[in-house]
């Protein structure tokens, strides 16, 4: 069993292996530049040219030309993967099983099954994972989680959020083909399933409608999220048109709003019952991407292969949500048994 101990970690820096060239992983790259500790020591693609090209950005960057050379790096403390969605499986169960730890983008995998593969991997390697959903850990979420849990809202009874964008016309593969897991509904729907999931849990029923394109994957999806104690959350998410990305969460006393874009950092206010509002404004610098980096490490350093803000439990729950949605719109990938 791999394991890292934390004499290993006593050192400032916490240098990254970037798996993937594409957008994400640029902007990750580039707000790591935030920290001055964190490294980006390497980049894996397919092709050596990308990898250069990519590494070419940030000074003392190695280019590999395979992910399992990058994964072989012992200058690497961590691999972040950043490649399309059917590949998020089988390449951090490759890092995972190298003994490194692992931030994968969202959505953590295809479906709950590949889910659970790759929390297996790391509790048999004892090797830290973390799904890279970062909304999860930006500062207004954090506050959100502290005004929920003081109860000031009372009872949630309903959440509401969206996510459009116009992306129909860009003719990204990544979102339009079915063998790449295409979709609204894991590219951006992932966000609204996951926020009704940090609030309300796992839903005892789901309704879900949605819209496929020609190829076959959702142009447009909504579902409502029915829980035990009788909340309800209402989710859309849409590539065809810009929505409003904005959440609320309503309870019996009062109710949070989030201001566009919700994932992303935003300001957001608390609203009583008798119309006192207080305002939490925006003031972060940056992307955001950078504080789900700062908690793969604390884990690492901690010797924890899960984070108790996005547990391998909640990842796995929220990809069996996730799963049932696309059962009940139709929602099927070619490489799936």
């Amino acid at each position: 069993m791999a394991h890292t101990s934390n004499s290993e970690f006593s050192k400032p820096e916490f240098r990254w292996g970037i798996i993937g060239t594409g957008g994400i992983a640029k902007a990750f790259a580039r707000d790591l530049s935030y920290f001055n500790s964190h490294i980006v020591q390497a980049v894996g693609s397919r092709s050596l040219e990308k990898a250069s090209d990519f590494a070419l950005e940030f000074p003392g960057c190695t280019a590999y030309g395979s992910y399992e050379e990058l994964v072989a790096d012992p200058m690497i403390d961590a691999v972040y993967v950043a490649t399309p969605h059917p590949q998020h499986v089988a390449n951090t169960i490759l890092a995972l099983n190298a003994g490194k730890p692992v931030l994968c983008e969202k959505p953590f995998a295809v479906n709950a099954v590949e889910a659970q593969a790759m929390v297996a991997a790391a509790i048999d390697n004892n090797v830290a994972l973390l799904e890279a959903m970062w909304t999860r850990f930006l500062p207004h979420i954090a506050q959100v989680r502290e005004l929920l849990s003081s109860g000031v809202i009372g009872e949630v009874i309903n959440v509401e959020a969206d996510h459009g964008q116009y992306l129909i016309d860009h003719e990204n593969p990544r979102l339009t083909e079915p063998s790449l897991a295409g979709g609204a509904l894991l590219d951006l729907g992932i966000y609204p399933v996951s926020f009704a999931h940090m609030v309300l849990g796992t839903p005892a029923r789901i309704t879900a409608t949605g819209v496929l394109t020609e190829k076959g994957v959702d142009s447009q999806t909504s579902a409502i999220l029915d829980y035990e104690n009788g909340a309800q959350a209402v989710l859309t998410t849409t590539l065809i048109t810009s929505t409003p990305c904005r959440a609320t969460i309503a309870g019996t006393l009062g109710r949070i709003e989030i201001d566009r874009t919700f994932y992303n950092p935003a300001n957001m206010r608390l609203v009583m019952q008798d119309g006192t509002t207080t305002e939490y404004p925006n003031t972060y610098k940056g992307h955001g991407l950078r504080e789900q980096a700062a908690e793969l490490e604390r884990m690492v350093r901690n010797a924890e292969i899960e984070s108790p803000l996005l547990t391998h439990k909640m990842s796995i729950e929220i990809m069996q949500t996730l799963d049932e949605i696309r059962n009940q719109i139709g929602l099927r990938y070619p490489f799936e048994n």
